[in-house]
């Protein structure tokens, strides 16, 4: 039986507070969610032709949310005004609530992890919906993943950094960075972990291709899953634990 407690460690003079816990930070978008399923569809509704996943993959924002340059002229047409924008957002929330869908394995990885007494395990977003903890919350519910039992689900403005938040989760709970692992697909993710100490597991099947996180955003190709059954596979086999993410 695994027995939660508090550990001293010195580093020089001074001490840090450790407790047993492992944490797992999870990334909403691309990683969890099949966010490009949810918005090309919303997309779809008002006329915007967001295209296939491979290019979308290989744009740059702001390009990705647009569409591509064949879609550009047209798509932009329809975000440009404040009241569409808002239209769209809200098409967008009511996919994601009611049609939304997660990568296969992520609901029984996320309860599975749940269920470790010594993990904290929660999601970090940058989801771009109305009230966008309260729609994950619904989404990951409707999916099945036992949504009152995650320590953390937190919502982060676009214009802030994910890094500091992983600093103060992983403080929160007193947890070693050695024993803090994060999944994420996009640079941003690769580099809060990085500066963070945090062991990154990385997808190439979300907001960005295999071969763009690699060359791109210099992730280091053993750390990259292609599918989700093989992310979730390196994360059960990290923890310890037997079994797939199916």
């Amino acid at each position: 039986m695994w027995l939660n407690y508090t550990q001293t460690i010195y580093c020089g003079e001074k001490p840090l507070m450790y407790s047993g816990d492992r944490l797992v930070i999870l990334d909403a978008d691309g990683t969890t969610i099949d966010a490009f399923t949810a918005i090309r569809s919303a997309f779809a509704v008002h006329g915007m032709n967001l295209g296939d996943l491979e290019r979308f993959q290989r744009r740059r924002n702001p390009f990705k949310y647009l569409g591509g340059f064949r879609d550009f002229s047209g798509n932009l047409r329809n975000h440009i005004s404040r009241t569409r924008r808002n239209k769209i957002i809200d098409t967008l929330t009511e996919v994601y609530r009611f049609e939304g869908t997660l990568y296969p394995g992520i609901a029984n990885l996320m309860n599975r992890l749940i269920t470790l007494a010594d993990c904290r395990v929660g999601v970090l977003t940058r989801n771009i919906t109305w009230e966008p903890e309260e729609t994950l919350k619904q989404l990951y519910a409707r999916q099945g993943v036992e949504v009152a039992a995650l320590d953390f689900l937190t919502h982060i403005p676009l214009k802030q950094q994910k890094a500091p938040y992983f600093r103060s989760i992983r403080d929160q709970y007193l947890v070693n960075p050695a024993r803090s692992y994060s999944c994420g697909d996009e640079q941003i993710d690769f580099l809060a972990a990085q500066s963070t100490g945090t062991h990154p597991f990385m997808a190439a099947y979300g907001f960005e291709g295999y071969w763009r996180l690699i060359y791109k955003s210099k992730v280091p190709k053993e750390l990259i899953s292609q599918d989700s059954q093989e992310l979730c596979a390196r994360m059960l086999n990290a923890l310890g634990l037997n079994g797939e993410g199916g």
